[in-house]
């Protein structure tokens, strides 16, 4: 048991180092008790060190690597995602292109326009020669059967 007693002085050195590298209290006193076994078992073995509280720090710093490479590699859950995934996304524009293709040629002419990128109806009115008023009644009508179509799905 002799061989222990050179750690006994690094415990307090050893348990505010880790209280630095770790998260919470247990988990810095887990760091402790690690790196006391590492460093037992390399004294048992009957291995010198020079600098013993240089090396405690080393294996210390080291064991509380080996848990942060554990944390980095744990499963990633469905709820850890940063980006949320675009399946409903997907969804959600099909249905509503489904919702477009089924209004009346008219309403849905001038909805395609839209979906490709055209936002003013003037220049609708130009493209298709309806009037504005036109234009303006017929997306107005189309968009409230959208809202209707895809507030059932």
């Amino acid at each position: 048991m002799s061989d222990v007693n050179p750690l006994i002085p690094l415990i307090p050195m050893l348990t505010r180092r880790a209280r630095r590298l770790s998260s919470d209290r247990n988990e810095a006193e887990d760091l402790v008790q690690d790196t006391l076994l590492k460093l037992c078992q390399m004294l048992r073995r009957g291995r010198s060190v020079d600098d013993l509280a240089a090396y405690a720090m080393r294996v210390l710093q080291n064991e509380a690597r080996r848990g942060w490479r554990r944390l980095a590699t744990e499963e990633l859950l469905d709820t850890d995602a940063i980006i949320q995934p675009d399946a409903l996304l997907r969804l959600d524009c099909a249905d509503t292109l489904a919702a477009v293709a089924a209004l009346p040629q008219p309403q849905k002419q001038l909805l395609e326009l839209v979906i490709d990128g055209e936002t003013s109806p003037r220049t609708i009115a130009a493209k298709t020669g309806l009037p504005l008023g036109t234009v303006m009644s017929r997306l107005a009508r189309a968009r409230a059967k959208l809202r209707l179509t895809l507030a059932d799905i």
